[in-house]
């Protein structure tokens, strides 16, 4: 059975279009409060946000929906998506909501559900939930009506748990550190965080407004991170997106790091300290074949899933993993936290720029990534993948890489549009199949 809203992150769309409107919220919190109704206990739900505009709205339309089907409501304001998970499991709450359209622009916005492990629901859970979004909502007797009520420590409790995760034997005393918050949920907590670790703390990225998340900042635009760590003489820049569930690092040369990196230097200290469990790391079909051949060679494995940090901790999970991500920035560390957490991955990466000596350019570069090439075509309707010449041309593009590269097509999860992506030994021949796809696609 096909899902109908959800998608690879939760329910995600234009504001005040659907699914994103007050009414539809309101849907969710009455469905998926009563998919959690179990047992006679005074049930409760966990709701954060980032700081986008819409976010009000959204919020007040959950509290009415679960509190119309019995629910209490706990209310925590702008925090990390990490956090809410967090804060879901530790608070013995039913489920967890973060209002949140992540690395997306202010017009966007999303509802990610968390069950009451922490842990993102899985198909089986959404698809029950969708299924009674289609049937009119179980309301309780007025009597049992929920209550809400907003709590105002939890960035503390957050802080504190981000700041157990760094080795307790290390400090950040004398390093220079650029944290881009992208005007999003972290920009209270990550530079506290890492303030109180002893680290010189340079923030950018933290005056939202409600429009300016991940306007030009974070880490889907490292530009200013990028000339601040530069003109600062910064050890390193670090940046988060608009949740902050996923981590981009500048050197101290102003080069990005992406996430194949970040994961080759967790996966390889982790595995000389006895500390890697699985036998290797899992990531996704869009990380690149040089952090492939790095594990291998260190006589590891790069166990690959579908795109979606879902699917990599849902690998991770079942197979014994403790370390794992998306070139994307998503780091998931699962001793320490149930989804990506982009202070805590970049806390791991300063214990090592302190525990190695070493700067940051030279840290972060274990391997060699093969020519990359990845491109979007957006679409309005219809199956382009399906048209002959699409498939012809995607035919063509894996002969020609032959056994020396990979071809990954496939339709986002979060957004109407084709990602296209070639990598191999011929950074030509890698652009040459991208763009044939791509305008076939186009013309499909």
């Amino acid at each position: 059975m096909t899902r109908k809203f959800f998608g690879t992150d939760g329910i995600r769309g234009r504001t005040n279009e659907a699914p994103m409107t007050a009414a539809m919220a309101q849907r969710i919190g009455q469905a998926a409060g009563a998919h959690f109704l179990r047992g006679e206990h005074r049930h409760r739900v966990v709701i954060g946000k980032d700081t986008r505009l819409s976010g009000y709205m959204m919020e007040t339309a959950l509290v009415s929906g679960f509190t119309s089907v019995g629910m209490d409501v706990v209310m925590v304001g702008p925090v990390p998506t990490p956090a809410v998970a967090m804060l879901t499991h530790s608070m013995r709450a039913d489920l967890g909501v973060m209002i949140s359209a992540s690395h997306n622009k202010f017009v966007d916005n999303g509802i990610k559900l968390f069950g009451p492990d922490g842990y993102k629901l899985s198909d089986k859970d959404e698809m029950a939930i969708e299924a009674l979004l289609e049937q009119e909502p179980r309301l309780v007797p007025a009597e049992q009506i929920g209550r809400s009520r907003r709590i105002e420590d939890a960035r503390g409790r957050y802080i504190h748990a981000a700041k157990l995760t760094f080795p307790k034997h290390l400090r950040l005393d004398g390093l220079k550190v650029v944290i881009d918050c992208a005007n999003g949920a972290a920009y209270q907590v990550a530079p506290s965080a890492l303030w109180e670790l002893g680290a010189t703390v340079i923030a950018i990225g933290v005056e939202p407004n409600g429009l300016n998340i991940n306007d030009g900042c974070g880490s889907t635009d490292p530009t200013v991170l990028k000339e601040t760590v530069v003109a600062s003489g910064a050890d390193i820049g670090l940046a988060l997106d608009g949740d902050a569930d996923r981590l981009i690092v500048v050197d101290e040369e102003g080069e990005s790091i992406d996430g194949d990196q970040l994961m080759a230097l967790i996966g390889s200290s982790w595995h000389r300290r006895g500390r890697l469990r699985g036998g290797g790391i899992v990531s996704t079909v869009m990380s690149n074949l040089g952090l492939e051949r790095y594990m291998n060679e260190l006589g590891l494995r790069l166990e690959r899933t579908q795109v979606g940090d879902r699917y990599v901790l849902e690998a991770m999970r079942a197979r014994g993993y403790n370390v794992g991500g998306e070139q994307s920035g998503h780091i998931i560390l699962s001793e320490y936290a149930t989804t990506g957490d982009g202070l805590v991955a970049g806390l791991q990466i300063l214990a090592e720029l302190v525990a190695q000596d070493k700067p940051a350019s030279e840290l972060l570069k274990l391997f060699e990534p093969l020519p990359q090439l990845l491109k979007s075509v957006r679409y309005g309707g219809g199956a382009p993948l399906e048209a002959d010449k699409v498939k012809a041309a995607i035919a063509a593009g894996e002969a020609a890489l032959g056994d020396k590269g990979r071809l990954v097509i496939r339709k986002s999860g979060t957004e109407p549009v084709i990602r296209v992506m070639a990598e191999g030994e011929d950074e030509a021949l890698v652009a040459r199949i991208v763009n044939e796809i791509c305008e076939e696609v186009k013309a499909a």
